[in-house]
């Protein structure tokens, strides 16, 4: 793997730790195709052309490049983690249209401008300097290629209390993310059974009863497993770096790194966001 000095060592190694305990073969395939198609609700698959060739920064598991490979004719899967990938690899073993490379956003061996597509989803964030590994993917891009992102929200569409609330937990992630291996997936597990699920849970009875309740704490989860939710509670509290954004920094960001025709996608998650190379 070429080096680079847009890298957090321990966020990779987290990560690589998370995938290999949370593989995600005990997600459902009606629930992963539900997350897929939130996910990947703005892009424009349409305009593709026939056979295309893209790319999966941070590819993780390959949860998403599951559900993408069979759309394309060439995916190229990439992690900074061997750990990740190895799981990739295995997740994908059945895709021979599917090529693994481990190497960093701004290191990947891939020429510039010859991709048709890319999306990097849940993954710039945990990246230093998250609008020079943006710009990164965009130079993978053949012009008019779109990307999809999907980035942390700064919370800008919510309530005070809601951002608070947020800081608040932040103190707790600061604690359990330095924690090693074992003791970081226990805690992070306590988590989501003691907070995720009873407050995902109460959301759901609230909407079934009628309720306002798109405000609640954790209502995003209210209708995902709990196996979903210790996923995403060990990302969420056992990743040493996460940085957020509001909508208009992401929108500027991808100005910036050269992406025209922006548009978001105006529901949970946020914020997910496409754009095409000028």
């Amino acid at each position: 793997m070429r080096e680079s000095a847009n890298v957090d060592a321990e966020t990779v190694a987290s990560f690589g730790d998370e995938w290999t305990r949370f593989d995600q073969s005990a997600l459902s395939e009606n629930e992963l195709i539900r997350a897929f198609s939130l996910y990947f609700k703005i892009f424009p698959w349409s305009s593709l052309p026939q056979n295309p060739e893209g790319f999966d920064m941070g590819c993780g598991s390959g949860r998403w490049a599951r559900l993408v490979a069979p759309r394309v004719g060439r995916l190229n899967c990439i992690d900074a983690s061997e750990g990740a990938l190895s799981i990739a690899r295995r997740t994908l073993a059945s895709h021979e249209n599917v090529h693994f490379y481990h190497a960093l956003a701004d290191a990947v061996p891939l020429r510039c401008a010859s991709q048709d597509f890319g999306y990097s989803l849940g993954v710039l964030h945990h990246i230093p300097d998250t609008e020079a590994a943006l710009r990164a993917c965009v130079d993978l891009l053949k012009p008019g290629a779109p990307l999809l992102i999907y980035l942390y929200y700064r919370f800008d569409n919510r309530p005070l209390w809601f951002s608070l609330l947020w800081r608040a937990s932040e103190v707790v992630r600061a604690i359990i993310s330095r924690l090693p291996g074992p003791f970081k997936s226990l805690a992070t597990d306590v988590i989501a059974l003691l907070i995720y699920f009873p407050l995902a849970r109460l959301a759901l009875l609230g909407e079934r009863l009628g309720l306002r309740v798109r405000n609640a704490p954790l209502y995003f989860y209210r209708d995902k497993s709990f196996y979903a939710m210790r996923t995403d509670s060990r990302d969420r509290f056992g990743t040493p770096l996460e940085q957020r954004f509001t909508r208009s920094e992401i929108d500027m960001m991808m100005q910036r790194a050269g992406l025209t025709d922006i548009h978001f996608l105006e529901e949970e998650p946020y914020w997910c966001a496409v754009g095409r190379k000028s």
